[in-house]
């Protein structure tokens, strides 16, 4: 039963609706006094709209503006006291893999990952809720469980009944989605390398607005292309039946993108003259006798020959003998690859390359008497529209068969082979890949399967958040409560099944992911005024740490914040009784121990680690706290020490 309104109608924004029946163009939305965001008119552009002249109004200039922007600004920008936990149990082959897979508000997670990935990404690939009023939207200040969250965030209430919904009809239908679409995409620039490159999968509906902000946040002389993916699949209703998908391609800095190498190594064929033009203007050239002619034997040409794209005869005789020029001969035309012919002919023809990077191969004569060169394709042209990837039904099957399911677990999964190009194009052997909307895990997939073809060694992290599956899709009764152990499950079934397979010689087999996921702080949120402490709240001021976090928490926090690889090797050995880890042997020494005497600490300093960390309560005494940076300081003055 529907609820009664315990209100009058809204005259104004019935209003509004009607005059943006008429001027779209002039509803706008707002933000009230109370906050409240809504539809709105625009005054100077309506008055525009209805005079017969230039209406004085605000200054023009050409920008994205909505009402959230400035929040999602700071939002980005906010400092967060949170940390990433470690799940061994839940990873796959923890001690040893460079992958991995975070649980957690990617907002936050993109926030922690600003010191260890700083410039060190070479490819994001992400395919975020498109806005269709009915996607779970992430909240920017996610600081519990997802049930709370939604309750706390006043979208259910205690009854679990729904409260909001994004839906078109709202004012913010827009703003919200780019409100959290902004910080993130602001933030992620920061962690390109600058050769990297952005993917975005997105829809018609939001398609122009992300395309703006991607122009302000990289620079729109940084756009690449705008893909056009052919999925050969409708579900939606309309006048028409949409069978694409976008997405758009930003570099992080242009000049350092290379173009697409290809792998195929094929040879191919262009012309190496054009009609005489200011930019092609006519030359002589000597080619020597025994160049490849194909044309019939005894065939001579003489004069001119070609047509538009001429060549006259200066000396010597233009005869084919044996498939070849029997004499050397100088000929006149508008050459397009003279430095190259010259190098080719009366050079070193090992190094010869175009200027893509190609290796020329040859020069010959077509049967017509025109100049022809030969490379090595070494350079991808992919087309803007994609249509080779499988249609979205066979899509999901493939994943449905990789889990053993009648359907997919999750709704329309993006193809392997589309995001293993994406990455084939503009990524290096040892790069790292994020996807920070992971869903049913394809980037992962992708990574995996394009390293096992060409021996390279990259990296993946994927980040999800826990989100709820639906009690009536098919992966809740296949056992599945979350997203995030689809993702991980799909990242374990196919690492197994591509190591079933023909696999490159020098690849090195790392299918296997870390597993961290986003918490509070490790430390203890004291904030007491004098007159507030007690007795009992002394004993927080002495123990820092909170009370159920373990050393291994400890450890990636202190990772983090100096901004160490977390994917780095961890070694664990007993020294002097105490617990002490090795990251990548001496990248970083630490020890949670209580009771740290100065033999720990000197046996330490002999290691000469680049870093090492302690407990600030840790130590057996305040002498022994005080001596231990002295002691460092003479045996491995290089050492930075720190304490938590």
């Amino acid at each position: 039963m529907d609820k009664l309104k315990m209100h009058s109608p809204d005259m104004t924004q019935q209003n509004i609706e009607k005059i943006q029946a008429l001027f779209p163009n002039c509803v706008t939305e707002s933000r009230g006094a109370n906050g409240e965001l809504k539809l709105a008119i625009d005054f100077d552009q309506l008055k525009q709209e209805l005079s017969n002249s230039i209406v004085e109004g605000p200054q023009e200039r050409y920008h994205l503006n909505w009402p959230g922007k400035r929040a999602s600004i700071f939002s980005s920008n906010a400092p967060i006291a949170k940390t990433l936990r470690p799940d061994i149990n839940d990873s796959l082959n923890f001690d040893i893999t460079k992958n991995l897979f975070i649980e957690g508000d990617n907002l936050d997670v993109i926030k922690l990952l600003q010191e260890s990935y700083l410039n060190k990404v070479g490819v994001i690939y992400i395919d975020p809720p498109y806005n269709t009023g009915k996607d779970f939207l992430y909240d920017d200040d996610f600081s519990e469980s997802y049930d709370d969250y939604i309750i706390n965030s006043n979208q259910k209430n205690d009854l679990n009944e729904r409260l909001v919904s994004n839906l078109e009809s709202n004012g913010r239908f827009h703003s919200d989605w780019l409100t959290r679409m902004y910080s993130r995409l602001k933030l992620s620039r920061n962690l390109l390398d600058d050769h990297g490159v952005i993917f975005v999968s997105i829809n018609d509906r939001e398609v122009h607005n992300l395309r703006k902000i991607l122009d302000e946040i990289f620079g729109a002389e940084n756009f690449i292309a705008s893909l056009i993916w052919d999925k050969n699949h409708s579900a939606q209703a309309g006048i028409f039946k949409v069978y694409h998908e976008y997405i758009l391609v930003y570099a992080k800095d242009i000049n350092f993108v290379d173009t697409p190498q290809s792998t195929g190594g094929e040879l191919f064929e262009a012309g190496a003259m054009k009609r005489e033009s200011s930019r092609h203007p006519s030359s002589e050239f000597k080619f020597p006798a025994g160049v490849r002619f194909n044309a019939p034997e005894g065939t001579e040409l003489v004069g001119t020959w070609g047509g538009i794209e001429s060549v006259e005869l200066v000396s010597g005789r233009m005869v084919c003998e044996n498939g070849v020029t029997k004499y050397d001969v100088t000929l006149k035309a508008s050459y397009t690859q003279k430095n190259q012919m010259q190098q080719y002919f009366y050079g070193d023809r090992d190094s010869l390359v175009d200027s893509r990077g190609q290796k020329i191969s040859e020069f010959y004569f077509t049967s017509s008497g025109k100049v022809k060169i030969v490379k090595v394709r070494g350079v991808d042209t992919p087309q803007s529209t994609l249509k080779d990837y499988g249609t979205q039904g066979s899509i999901s099957t493939d994943l449905a068969t990789l889990f053993g399911m009648d359907q997919t677990p999750l709704d329309n999964p993006k193809p392997v082979n589309m995001i293993k190009d994406f990455i084939r194009w503009f990524s290096y052997k040892d790069d790292v890949i994020i996807d920070y909307f992971a869903g049913s895990g394809t980037t992962a997939h992708s990574v995996l399967q394009l390293n096992s073809e060409d021996g390279g060694n990259r990296k993946f992290v994927l980040v999800q958040l826990p989100v709820l599956c639906s009690e009536s899709s098919p992966a809740f009764d296949a056992g599945y409560s979350m997203i995030s152990e689809i993702t991980k499950e799909r990242v374990r079934r196919a690492g197994a099944k591509i190591l079933e397979g023909e696999c490159h010689k020098d690849w090195n087999k790392d299918v296997g992911f870390r597993v961290l996921k986003v918490d509070t702080s490790n430390m203890t949120d004291v904030y007491y005024s004098p007159d507030q402490v007690t007795q009992g709240s002394l004993n927080l001021l002495v123990d820092n740490i909170k009370v159920d976090r373990t050393d291994e928490d400890l450890l990636f926090q202190v990772l983090l914040d100096w901004g160490v690889d977390l994917t780095l090797p961890i070694r664990k050995e007993t020294i002097q009784g105490k617990s002490v880890f090795f990251v990548d042997d001496d990248a970083l020494v630490a020890c949670f121990d209580l009771r740290i005497n100065e033999a720990l600490i000197k046996e330490l300093a002999t290691k000469e680690p680049l870093r090492v960390v302690f407990r600030d309560d840790g130590f057996e005494s305040d002498a022994v706290k005080i001596n231990a940076e002295q002691i460092f300081k003479q045996v491995s003055p290089h050492t930075e020490v720190k304490a938590i």
